[in-house]
């Protein structure tokens, strides 16, 4: 009995720490559980603010302020006595040039004004230079007017090598027309203004002579297929002015020429045919009376034109065409930075900005697309008279009243990105009027970037709408009627089936939409609207022939699979709705309904357009929306249905006045979670849309989303360029915006469960 007793007790004690060991292992588990997840969120937290830590990082330097620096000062180069015509630089910024009003072209060191050549290019002659132009500064070609009514051309061109792995920029000059100048008028009137343009074949000169005479002179060479000689044919045209022309420039493409005047008007002329040249317009005042021009020159591209004046105002001006097409000057935008008559403007080579230098010894930094007047900068010298800005536009060169010379770097990346440009309408060269354009590249090196966010953001939230609206009532519906209605056996059918629709990944969603979707819906649109119209009346009287059925008939069904009859009343109406399509097509709509809507309604037909979207989407949304909606209305505690049930509610009563209450919390995250990811779906609007960046609610319409936007193009842009930088502030706008979106659903979630946990 004594060993029994203490074997009983040994069992005893040894049950108690088997249940102490277990008790603590499981607290250890619950410790590094409570731990693990404490960690994993926090890592997720940590994640997701390095990441927009990592957009700003990109993002901040396009609204930097831009910067410059004095980094050296000397006396100009060459003949300090003479006039100086015009300054240039190569492309490195390392060798400038200096052109005067004694016919010497200089060529200098910029970092310390030390002179490496000195050309002389007046022919051996008594003329003396009466006017001077530089063409398109990425001509390098310079025109001078001579007394003798004759025409210099010099071109400045740079020569780079690396001998002995070093380089060497050898500056030199070429004369497309030969040393000998280019007689244009032929009485010899002194040329007044001339302005001239060469692009290898062909050449124009435009000149005013001092008897009011406007010359112009085409050039053309021709190639002759047996020999290396060349023909030039040489045309001539003479046009009388009725007024005394202050500033004169040819664009770049030798087809449009203006002529400002002493009375403030500009002459607009179509240059097009060299022999025949027409007068389109002219603009009789651009300036106030008491105002006059002190400064005109092409922006880059050579379609706008930029007029300075003696307040220190800076005007663009453009073509536009009507709906005519006739051409008309408009006034685009104006700066008024500067207070003191601008002296000289200078314009980028390959961006839409400019430098104007005034009088006072200042000069500004201007972007016109972005209508941003970057800085204001006061070189602290008596006058600033003459500038030049080189190629990259990122060094510059001032002359002041002294001669003397300042050499500045200039740190300007991102001029062209501002509030307006963003987000605002912009009058973009060529353009009717203001609009809001997404274009960032295109295949002229004269193109004017177009970064407007804004068709960007409507594609987004369109592509969500119409996704949303597709989705919110089949998958809120279906939960309902699957928590709450449905069998469980049949439940646990349906649910997991719906639920692995989410894990179909959206690019085969995309493809199946874009290829045989968007065909299909364009081939059979009326059908579409059909299955719309009898899709309902075919379930509503299925329902109402199901009500009138005997109760022997219904009994024959099982409780909650009644729903399972509805599935040949879909396929049947569905398979009607399409084969009626063509005949009802054919009979009402002349037998193609896209073009009906086009030219009857006036409403635009896109085959892969925001419908095919909504469609393609929504089916990626509808599980998303579905799960957790069906969760949260089948975890409604039971006593609350079957209290309201016993107190003689209806079961829809009980699902309405109840239920749904109950879960609304879980049913607006579900909603919002479905939001987001309509919102952020990329392969779907890639493939199922034309990826055209308008803004137009039209349902047969395509548009362009920022997700999207991002893929297609993040590949082609620059690392570092604005182009790469806007498309990761696209990233960060719908980071933003997602952000915004769960914060409200979260807090509204809340507010919801604290209103119905009496429940």
């Amino acid at each position: 009995m004594t060993n029994q007793v203490l074997t009983g007790d040994t069992a005893t004690e040894s049950v108690t720490e088997t249940t102490a060991r277990y008790l603590k292992t499981r607290h250890l588990k619950d410790v590094m559980t409570r731990y693990m997840m404490a960690v994993g969120g926090i890592g997720v937290i940590i994640a997701i603010v390095l990441i927009a830590v990592y957009l700003f990082y990109v993002v901040v330097p396009m609204f930097m302020p831009a910067e410059v620096d004095l980094a050296a000062e000397y006396r100009a180069p060459g003949d300090s006595s003479a006039d100086t015509l015009y300054y240039a630089m190569e492309e490195q910024a390392e060798i400038g040039l200096r052109a005067d009003n004694q016919g010497k072209l200089v060529f200098f060191d910029v970092s310390d004004g030390r002179v490496l050549q000195e050309h002389d290019v007046l022919p051996d002659s008594d003329a003396a230079i009466t006017a001077f132009d530089a063409g398109d500064p990425s001509q390098e070609l310079l025109a001078y007017g001579l007394s003798d009514g004759s025409v210099l051309l010099v071109q400045h061109r740079y020569k780079i090598t690396y001998p002995d792995d070093k380089r060497l920029i050898s500056p030199g000059l070429y004369y497309p027309m030969g040393r000998e100048p280019t007689r244009v008028s032929e009485d010899g009137s002194a040329i007044t203004q001339v302005s001239a343009q060469y692009d290898g074949d062909n050449t124009t000169i435009a000149a005013v002579t001092a008897n009011s005479e406007l010359h112009l002179v085409s050039l053309a060479r021709e190639e002759s297929f047996l020999s290396d000689e060349a023909e030039i044919t040489r045309s001539d045209a003479m046009l009388p002015l009725s007024r005394r022309a202050s500033h004169m420039i040819l664009d770049v493409d030798q087809r449009e020429l203006y002529l400002a005047n002493d009375d403030g008007s500009i002459s607009y002329y179509d240059t097009s045919d060299k022999s025949a040249p027409v007068l389109i317009e002219h603009v009789q005042r651009v300036v106030p009376d008491d105002v006059r021009i002190t400064s005109l020159e092409f922006l880059s591209g050579g379609i706008s034109v930029l007029v300075g004046d003696s307040r220190g105002h800076i005007n663009q001006w453009f073509p536009v065409r009507d709906e005519n097409n006739d051409y008309s000057l408009q006034w685009v935008r104006g700066f008024s930075a500067q207070d003191h008559p601008i002296t000289d403007i200078t314009p980028e080579y390959f961006r839409k900005g400019f430098i104007a230098a005034d009088e006072s010894g200042t000069y500004g930094i201007y972007h016109t697309t972005a209508h941003r007047t970057v800085k204001v900068v006061d070189a602290g010298i008596s006058a600033s008279l003459k500038a030049a800005l080189g190629p990259r536009a990122d060094a510059l060169l001032l002359e002041d009243g002294r001669r003397q010379l300042q050499f500045w770097r200039v740190h300007n990346e991102h001029p062209e990105i501002s509030w307006q440009s963003l987000w605002g309408k912009v009058w973009y060269e060529s353009r009717a009027e203001p609009e809001l354009i997404w274009q960032s590249s295109s295949a002229s090196s004269d193109f004017e970037p177009k970064f407007s966010l804004s068709p960007l953001a409507f594609g987004t939230f369109k592509a969500a709408f119409y996704a949303m609206l597709f989705a919110i009532p089949l998958a809120i519906l279906g939960a309902i009627y699957t928590a709450y209605f449905m069998t469980p056996k049949m439940r646990s059918m349906v649910k997991p089936t719906i639920e692995i629709m989410e894990a179909l990944p959206t690019v085969i969603l995309g493809f199946l939409a874009g290829l045989w979707l968007a065909p299909f819906v364009e081939l059979h649109l009326p059908g579409i609207f059909m299955i719309l119209l009898l899709l309902p009346v075919s379930i509503l009287l299925a329902s109402y022939g199901w009500f009138k059925l005997p109760d022997k008939i219904k009994k024959q069904v099982p409780e909650g699979w009644e729903a399972a009859l509805l599935i040949p009343v879909v396929v049947l109406a569905t398979t009607v709705a399409i084969a009626l399509s063509i005949p009802v097509e054919k009979a009402f709509f002349g037998g193609n309904m896209p073009l009906w809507l086009t030219n009857e309604m006036g409403i635009g037909y896109d085959q892969r357009n925001s419908l095919v979207v909504g469609v393609a989407m929504g089916f990626a949304v509808i599980p998303t929306i579905f799960s957790i909606s069906e969760d949260a209305i089948y975890s409604v505690p039971k006593h609350l249905t079957t209290g309201s049930l016993s107190l003689g509610a209806t079961p829809w009563q009980t699902m309405m006045r109840v239920v749904l209450l109950t879960a609304s919390p879980g049913i607006f995250s579900a909603l919002m979670i479905g939001l987001g990811r309509a919102v952020g779906e990329t392969m779907i609007v890639v493939m199922a849309t034309g990826n055209t960046a308008i803004m137009d609610m039209n349902i047969f319409e395509g548009f362009r989303a920022l997700s999207a936007n991002i893929a297609v193009e993040m590949p082609e842009s620059e690392v570092g360029g604005t182009h790469y930088r806007v498309l990761f502030l696209a990233a960060l706008v719908l980071f933003m915006a997602t952000f915004v979106f769960n914060t409200a659903a979260e807090v509204v979630r809340q507010r919801l469960r604290i209103k119905y946990s009496s429940l």
